[in-house]
């Protein structure tokens, strides 16, 4: 009878040891995601494309509609957050364990902060989508420094900035949408490049031709490790360019072609440690049902997982509601595993 009893009592103390190892569990190399529409941060297999639960919870530290997602030379994980004045900011989170730490950079005029990056003079860069800014903020600690620069109105200008991403010749990168405090009026959608120790910035791409019945507007912004500028579009299109001449060198499909391109959008993009590169994306006419591409980095071609067409990893799914910012990190993270996530479809 003891001998039953005290089997009964390890059965159950494994079975608890369990249920928590399952409930945070620790991953290694992983796709982030953030859900727009479901203020959080989820996490996927960058190999198989498997669920692996929440990195951030929704609302953690006030997120809310987050976008671009980064580490920091200290190891923590940031996210840009806000779509209003006193909402906007850049979270700073635990690197490891998604613990939030502090609402970073926020002030100096911050609304909808879009991209953002840590620039070799150790600044925060920050993009303030709906003042047509580039906003400048200490590294360490976040405090607001000043406006790096400001759009005109005026094609070639800083007009909705998006993504931010430096050379390595110390040139300051920046996509825009074509867009005046977020109304569009007809100005293209360019990538500006800001040579060091310039606040002027010049074309180095301008908006490709397209047909009246598509639209252009710049995103996401990667090196490859050919040193190609990837650029990704929203309207659906992830564009490879000459990062020395800015002249194009590839168009890479990312929608099928029996399907309706416009009913589709495309997010940020991230590479892989073996170069491989991955986007997100979301179907406007399927509830903003997300999904993750994968192709690879050098060639292009598509790298669909098992069972799966063309460039698809993760098809449309629910875990991913109108998502934008992708980032691939092979830090030992640890998630919050559900059962079922179930998002409150917000406007951006």
């Amino acid at each position: 009878m003891k001998r039953l009893f005290l089997k009964a009592q390890i059965i159950l103390c494994l079975a608890i040891l369990l249920t928590f190892l399952i409930i945070i569990s620790p991953v290694n190399a992983t796709l982030l995601v953030g859900n727009t529409r479901g203020d959080n941060i989820v996490m996927f297999d960058e190999k198989t494309g498997e669920f692996l639960g929440e990195f951030i919870t929704p609302k953690l530290g006030g997120l809310k509609a987050p976008d671009h997602l980064a580490f920091g030379s200290d190891g923590d994980f940031y996210v840009s957050s806000g779509d209003r004045v006193e909402n906007s900011a850049i979270i700073r989170y635990d690197g490891l364990t998604g613990k939030f730490k502090e609402k970073f950079a926020f002030g100096g005029g911050l609304i909808r902060p879009f991209g953002f990056t840590f620039g070799p003079d150790g600044y925060l860069y920050v993009s303030s989508f709906l003042t047509d800014q580039i906003l400048l903020y200490e590294g360490k600690n976040g405090k607001f420094i000043d406006v790096f620069a400001q759009g005109n109105g005026l094609p070639g200008g800083l007009n909705g900035p998006n993504d931010l991403l430096f050379g390595k010749d110390g040139s300051l990168y920046v996509t825009t949408e074509g867009s005046i405090k977020g109304k569009f009026s007809g100005l293209p959608s360019q990538v500006l490049r800001f040579t060091p120790g310039e606040k002027k910035p010049t074309v180095f791409i301008d908006q490709p031709h397209s047909s009246k019945l598509e639209y252009v507007s710049f995103l996401g912004l990667k090196f490859g490790a050919n040193g190609d500028l990837f650029v990704s579009d929203f309207a659906n299109k992830i564009r490879q360019y000459n990062s020395q001449t800015g002249q194009l060198i590839k168009l890479i499909k990312t929608h099928d072609t029996d399907i309706n391109s416009s009913h589709h959008a495309i997010g940020s993009l991230t590479f892989d440690d073996d170069n491989k590169l991955y986007t997100v994306g979301f179907e406007l006419n399927n509830n903003n049902q997300g999904k993750i591409l994968r192709f690879e980095g050098i060639d292009n071609q598509s790298l669909p997982f098992i069972n799966q067409t063309n460039f698809i990893l993760v098809p449309p799914t629910d875990k991913l509601i109108r998502p934008i910012g992708i980032l691939y990190t092979s830090k030992p993270l640890k998630s919050v595993s559900q059962d079922k996530l179930n998002y409150e479809s917000k406007s951006k």
